[in-house]
């Protein structure tokens, strides 16, 4: 058996570690439901699904996410390049809490739109005068990202200030 070249080795070993790093920060979207908007003979059909996540960073809040799916035989073996288009709506949907203070701006949710180089990312700011969390959604690629994005905001009661990291 060869060894690998130090180099290789320690490739591998960055890698997997932005690989167990990537999936323990993200959070995982529960499907609301679908909506079919063209037929294909062979694999699923075009959809639009539609999403849930819940913000760890403030519990009580929750993303709903809209967004194309490819279908056919490609999208059904997930090779297919999903359209870099979402939209997002954020609701309060129990009391709003905070485990820790968050960050100014943080990627809370961030989820693989293609076999390589495409993500849907979702982006939470502090809109610290107004109490306000804000809630951002975009895709990019590894070379050009996409200019289309949705914006949404979760107003947070006055009496519970969000604390932000220093």
């Amino acid at each position: 058996m060869h060894a690998l070249p130090r180099p290789a080795l320690l490739s591998l070993r960055l890698g997997a570690v932005c690989l167990a790093a990537a999936a323990c920060a993200s959070a995982q979207a529960e499907k609301i439901g679908s909506v079919d908007t063209a037929f294909q003979w062979i694999g699923r059909d075009h959809d639009i699904l539609v999403e849930a996540y819940d913000d760890p960073g403030a519990p009580g809040v929750t993303c709903y996410v809209s967004r194309a799916r490819t279908g056919g035989i490609k999208g059904t073996l997930g090779l297919a390049e999903d359209r870099a288009e979402a939209s997002i709506a954020c609701r309060q949907t129990g009391p709003v809490t905070f485990p820790k203070p968050l960050r100014q701006q943080e990627e809370v949710f961030s989820e693989r739109m293609s076999l390589l180089f495409k993500r849907l990312r979702i982006v939470r700011m502090v809109d610290a005068p107004r109490n306000t969390l804000v809630y951002l959604t975009y895709s990019d690629k590894l070379i050009d990202g996409s200019p289309q994005n949705s914006v949404t905001a979760v107003p947070v009661d006055r009496a519970t200030p969000i604390p932000l990291k220093k």
